[in-house]
């Protein structure tokens, strides 16, 4: 499998402060009502970044801004339905990386790379690696050799196939050479539930989703997912410190349209969306999913997008994880 570095040196490109203004000759953005799709159920993460973006859009821009959840498919289905709306930026999705990691699991009515591009990266945050009150180990390190003298043994949950949380497992099995068994949950909840009853031993997800279970001491955070320790987290070891220094995974979170929206309205929507970034409600909810924000240009949104698509296919390939 390819060598990877983080993504997030692409994100020190300079980008456009302020809100970009139409080029001479083209329509100005936005000239009615913008459908701001939500490709999952109402709540959670995405909807408490997708609502106050819109509110700092529409407020920013005077046009309303209209969160829409159209959630189902592993998140395909309200995706294609931006992927099928006109080139005129009035069609817009507020998704995460199960964006990239559903592309990569099974196939879609869209091509992710192809028809859709980034216009606005929003925020990443890492992944915790957790286990049950009963695991034995209490690191990360400890784990992979607990996990590698027992192949096969070690179960890890997830909320759902495709899902950040089995595709971020998957590579830190591959990483490491373990073999782990994967069980698919219907959501995060559950997961943890049975975690904790020692059902399963292991999962990946946010801090955020666990924070509770985590400072109650009913889970054990065996470590972060990211290069660097987060300064605002519990202490825990990074994969550097454990012994794996090419394993990263991680949640983003982003503004996705139509490749083919001209530039000058990309420009317009990349500007305002990075203007959002700075304060106000999104910060705060961006802040409280223990996420950073990511204002950046376009072409380094696209690049960071680039890029986690074709990781995501290389770790499906590699671990043969595939829905039919």
């Amino acid at each position: 499998m390819t060598q990877r570095r983080s993504l997030l040196p692409l994100l020190a490109t300079p980008f456009v402060a302020g809100l970009a203004r139409p080029a001479s000759g083209q329509p100005a953005w936005p000239s009615r009502p913008v459908r701001v799709v939500v490709p999952f159920p109402p709540g959670g993460s995405n909807d408490a970044v997708a609502r106050p973006l819109a509110e700092e859009l529409q407020r920013a821009l005077g046009q309303p801004f209209i969160v829409e959840n159209k959630g189902g498919a592993g998140s395909t289905l309200g995706t294609a339905e931006v992927a099928r709306a006109p080139a005129d930026g009035h069609t817009l999705l507020v998704t995460s990386s199960t964006f990239a990691t559903s592309a990569a699991v099974q196939s879609t009515p869209y091509d992710a790379g192809r028809d859709l591009a980034m216009v606005g990266l929003l925020a990443t945050a890492p992944l915790v690696m957790l286990s049950g009150p009963d695991f034995p180990p209490g690191t990360m390190a400890e784990a992979i050799a607990y996990i590698r003298a027992r192949p096969g043994k070690v179960d890890y949950g997830s909320a759902g196939m495709g899902s950040i949380g089995h595709m971020g497992g998957a590579l830190f099995a591959l990483k490491a050479g373990l073999d782990m068994q994967h069980v698919p949950y219907r959501g995060t909840g559950p997961v943890l539930n049975d975690m904790i009853a020692n059902v399963i031993q292991l999962t990946f997800t946010t801090a955020t989703a666990a924070a509770g279970l985590i400072s109650g001491g009913r889970v054990k955070l065996l470590g972060w997912t990211s290069e660097d320790r987060p300064a605002a987290g519990p202490a825990a070891p990074t994969p550097r410190e454990s012994g794996l220094p090419d394993y990263e995974a991680g949640i983003w979170w982003g503004l996705i349209g139509r490749r083919d929206i001209p530039e000058p309205i990309r420009a317009r929507i990349n500007a305002a969306v990075n203007t959002t970034l700075s304060g106000g409600r999104l910060a705060t909810n961006l802040a409280n999913e223990g996420a950073t924000a990511r204002p950046s240009s376009l072409e380094a949104g696209e690049g960071f997008l680039r890029q986690d698509l074709a990781r995501w296919r290389e770790v499906a390939q590699a671990a043969n994880i595939r829905l039919e």
